[in-house]
């Protein structure tokens, strides 16, 4: 698959930080009255890739949208320091890969998170250096699909790729008019697209 940049997803793609949030979003919501119960790391699973609307409406269904917000916006602020001082889990071969990836080709993460993640991601596992820009909706208020054409647009990009986990990402890449390769490892499934089972395949997929 040619290429002249690889636009990644985060979560399910370069790592899975869900027991770190339910880690976090427990401490986040302790003594809130109308939180019976913290999400799981299950139930955070299922909905890693969603908008901020979309995600409340699941996680917190017994309170409207305006207080669900509020109460995602406060783990939002506990999860970026607990993930800058604990990271997450990163999937296995993932940073030989990316190493092996930015030698010959711009690395780039555009995702569905809030402001602070991303940074957080790269300042726990010193990956930094590897990608040379990124951009989420939290920072844009843009869709995926919009921040992923930016990203590609700022960065002169004319044939990108993007790298994601979910049928949710394959269809903004569509709409971005971007080619898909699906992280097959991930939380999610994209039917039809063309897969890899572990992040050490990438460069012998991406690389000339």
């Amino acid at each position: 698959m040619q290429c002249d940049g690889v636009l990644f997803d985060l979560d399910g793609t370069l790592w899975d930080a869900t027991g770190e949030l339910a880690a976090s979003w427990a401490q986040a919501l302790a003594g809130e009255p109308d939180v019976p119960r913290p999400p799981t790391k299950r139930e955070l699973e299922g909905v890693m890739g969603m908008t901020d609307k979309q995600l409340v409406a699941v996680i917190f269904p017994q309170v409207d949208q305006a207080r669900g917000l509020e109460l995602f916006e406060k783990c939002c602020q506990a999860e970026n320091v607990y993930l800058r001082q604990h990271g997450g889990q990163l999937y296995e071969g993932l940073a030989p890969a990316l190493e092996a990836l930015a030698e010959k080709l711009p690395l780039f993460i555009v995702s569905n998170c809030n402001l602070g993640y991303i940074p957080a991601f790269l300042e726990a596992h010193g990956l930094g250096r590897l990608f040379r820009d990124w951009e989420c909706i939290g920072r844009t208020g843009r869709e995926k699909w919009e921040n992923i054409r930016l990203v590609a647009e700022r960065n002169g990009l004319r044939h990108p790729v993007y790298v994601g986990d979910t049928a949710m990402d394959q269809a903004s890449a569509q709409k971005a008019g971007v080619p898909f390769l699906h992280a097959a490892y991930g939380f999610g499934r994209a039917p039809g697209a063309p897969a890899v089972q572990s992040p050490g395949e990438l460069p012998g997929l991406l690389l000339p």
